[in-house]
């Protein structure tokens, strides 16, 4: 089984959650995915929009960026790469992933994947996840929970539990 590495953080605000996003999202290159998890209202899409924007902002451009509840997939050109946000929460299961192309996307594209449990088999090894819970003191501050097991994640796993995403804002 391979080595998983997980750093815990403590996000205040919706601020911080965003802040977080910006600087892993600067981090990012193709070929990387993002397992987002948590419960329903946990923050996921907000952390998607705040990493999105951030990636569009650095090209000199501003887009709305909707959660893809009903869409399933956003697919964002951002520059030499694209990112792609999809929001599985809809599906039943692993059968009703394939016709949306995130296996080609996993590989060439930076994904963010709402609800990776409906992925199964499908689900890229390399990928790092992103857990987010509401914090028990505060309505809303939020937990992270960051975890890898590939070696392309420990020095970006290292900066974060450094902290050095706080003092990128």
């Amino acid at each position: 089984m391979p080595d998983v590495r997980t750093v815990h953080l403590s996000l205040g605000s919706p601020e911080e959650t965003t802040q977080l996003a910006r600087w892993l999202g600067a981090r990012l290159v193709a070929g990387d995915t993002l397992l987002l998890e948590g419960a329903i209202g946990a923050g996921k899409s907000h952390f998607c929009r705040g990493l999105i924007q951030s990636r569009l902002e650095a090209l000199g451009r501003v887009e709305d960026v909707p959660s893809p509840t009903f869409t399933l997939v956003q697919v964002y050109d951002a520059g030499p790469v694209e990112i792609w946000h999809a929001d599985l929460y809809r599906l039943g299961g692993p059968d009703e992933v394939a016709a949306l192309g995130l296996d080609d996307a996993f590989e060439a594209a930076i994904c963010l994947v709402e609800w990776p449990d409906r992925l199964g088999d499908a689900c890229p090894p390399g990928a790092l996840a992103v857990t987010l819970s509401p914090a028990p003191d505060g309505d809303a501050a939020r937990d992270a929970t960051i975890s890898a097991s590939a070696a392309r994640w420990a020095p970006v796993l290292s900066a974060l539990a450094a902290e050095e995403w706080r003092a990128d804002a």
